[in-house]
């Protein structure tokens, strides 16, 4: 059977904790799934709408009483992995006894090293927190002058931060030798906490947001994964998405894959970095393969029944 990966949108977890729970007990059944049918899973997961709340919810508090301290964006990508880390665990968990089946899942609050001088500093492009009218957004500027908005694929406007790509993951060894030991692993939540290294090599952190996409990319590489799975919120990759000639992809080749993002098929933030995520990966090794399919169908693409499959 097939050592897979999975990165899970952060947006298919909800807005808030009591939606979280429960979207994450529909989830824990196909993945369970996954691990009854003989396959090895390593979960990672986004956090736009998590790390976005948190840090709003930071920012207004401390604006108002002297008594709450702002809190930075890494501290936030940390808190992020821990409470969307605790009900991953307690409802994959429950589903695992519920199946009758007998194995241990751990989060492990994982630290991504970048490079301080990545380009992606001087242009914020990543999308987090709650979707806003244009209206509020405005609104929220005023108040704040360093929030920098941008509309998200036709759901609204929402706040943008610097998304640099991941180099190495600083908890390897430590993902290694659990996955070792027949555990279930949560790692690289929300892409990771972005750290760089500073002149006496020790690791700090910067403001940022890795995209998960291709967190879970340099994941899967890392664990010498057979599969990539990014899920969504489709059951397939389409090209002219939402037009009357949208025509959704059963499978692409690097070839095709390279070809439909050179002519812009792909909204950057959104199914492009999981496209170029998936290229990434594929490239990376023989015989590794990636596949973009939605949480509910994920049994079914990995029996080539769902999803688009990207190959050499």
């Amino acid at each position: 059977m097939s050592k897979i990966v999975i990165a899970l949108g952060g947006n298919a977890l909800g807005n808030n904790p009591k939606e979280q729970i429960e979207m994450i007990k529909k989830a824990a059944k196909p993945l369970v799934g996954l691990i009854k049918d003989g396959h090895e899973i390593i979960l990672s997961h986004g956090n736009g709408p998590q790390v976005g709340t948190i840090k709003l919810a930071f920012d207004t508090a401390s604006a108002i009483n002297d008594k709450v301290c702002e809190m930075e964006l890494t501290e936030c990508t940390a808190m992020s992995q821990g409470y969307i880390g605790y009900h991953l665990q307690q409802g994959i968990k429950t589903e695992l006894i519920n199946q009758q089946v007998d194995r241990s899942i751990v989060t492990i609050i994982t630290q991504v090293i970048v490079d301080k001088n990545d380009k992606a500093f001087l242009t914020p492009t990543k999308p987090i927190g709650s979707f806003y009218t244009k209206e509020k957004a405005d609104e929220l500027r005023k108040s704040n002058p360093d929030l920098k908005f941008v509309e998200d694929s036709g759901r609204g406007y929402r706040t943008v931060v610097a998304s640099p790509r991941p180099i190495d993951i600083a908890e390897k060894d430590a993902i290694l030798d659990l996955i070792e030991n027949k555990f279930i692993v949560i790692t690289c939540g929300g892409g990771g906490i972005p750290v760089s290294k500073n002149d006496e090599g020790t690791l700090e952190g910067v403001s940022a947001v890795i995209d998960k996409d291709f967190a879970a990319e340099k994941l899967a590489e890392l664990v010498n994964a057979d599969y990539l799975f990014i899920l969504t919120a489709v059951d397939r990759v389409a090209i002219n998405f939402g037009k009357p000639e949208q025509k959704d992809l059963v499978s692409m080749t690097i070839e095709e894959a390279e070809k439909y993002c050179d002519e812009g098929y792909f909204a950057p933030g959104s199914m492009l970095p999981k496209v170029e995520a998936t290229m990434m990966f594929v490239k990376s090794g023989n015989n590794r393969k990636a596949v973009i399919c939605s949480l509910e169908k994920v049994q079914l693409a990995v029996r080539g029944e769902s999803g688009t499959l990207i190959t050499q």
